[in-house]
């Protein structure tokens, strides 16, 4: 089994300070599990990008794989009403 390595974009450390502290936990945690299945049950190829997206409660987590490299690049984490207008 293949770990990958788990990076975070700028904006990660102000997008998870807005998120409440019980969803927060719930997030991270999903995060990690990212570095054993990239592609979860239930994640999605966004349409016209090279962005995944997997599902915690209302919240959403975008992602893109760098398989080669063995990286998930977290891009941004946020609520599902707000989270696809910034992308």
């Amino acid at each position: 089994m293949t770990l990958y390595s788990i990076r975070f974009g700028e904006s990660f450390q102000k997008d998870i300070n807005k998120i409440p502290q019980k969803d927060r936990k719930k997030l991270l945690a999903r995060i990690d599990k990212l570095a054993v299945e990239p592609r979860p049950y239930g994640y999605e190829k966004l349409i016209g990008m090279e962005y995944y997206r997997v599902r915690q409660g209302n919240y959403r987590i975008i992602y893109s794989i760098r398989d080669t490299e063995l990286i998930i690049l977290i891009i941004k984490i946020g609520h599902r009403k707000d989270i696809y207008r910034v992308i």
